[in-house]
């Protein structure tokens, strides 16, 4: 199996746990925050496009990953509708799948730019780096959920 099979099957899977995981929430949710200075339902989704976007982006760019933190922060911010967020996310998982197809294994092997993040790992570190984060942001989300009497699926099969 070539990297890039390895890389579909790795974000296939985060794709569909995640969803299935959130599917619960609903656009009524989507400005749900648990606390003051928390993101909403909308934003933790955006965040989570955004950042398969970014490790995409980041680790095929020659000078590496933007670390703008506070425009990554405006646009996420910026996101007040779930389902808004939940297209974006489609379209980010869609753009990492291109991307991963596209690329040879010499391709996932090549060196992430010099830099503080992931610097000179392997692209391919991207691919666990995206699971990682997404497994860790459903599971906020199936928090967020609880706190509003909604019960979340089981990311991991139909029950």
């Amino acid at each position: 199996m070539s990297l890039a099979q390895q890389a579909l099957v790795e974000l296939r899977s985060a794709h569909e746990f995640f969803n299935r995981s959130t599917r619960n929430l609903t656009e009524a949710h989507s400005a749900f925050v648990p606390a003051e200075g928390m993101m909403t339902v909308a934003q933790q989704v955006a965040h989570v496009a955004h950042t398969i976007d970014w490790f995409t982006e980041g680790a095929w760019r020659a000078e590496g990953f933007d670390t703008n933190w506070e425009e990554h922060a405006k646009i996420i911010g910026g996101y007040t509708s779930l389902a808004a967020a939940r297209d974006w996310f489609e379209r980010a998982v869609a753009a990492a799948a291109a991307k991963f197809e596209a690329s040879s294994d010499a391709d996932f092997m090549t060196p992430i730019p010099d830099g503080p993040i992931m610097g000179g790992a392997p692209r391919m570190a991207i691919v666990g780096a995206i699971t990682d984060h997404t497994a860790h942001h459903r599971g906020a989300l199936t928090v967020y959920a609880r706190l509003n009497s909604v019960v979340p699926p089981m990311p991991y099969m139909e029950m």
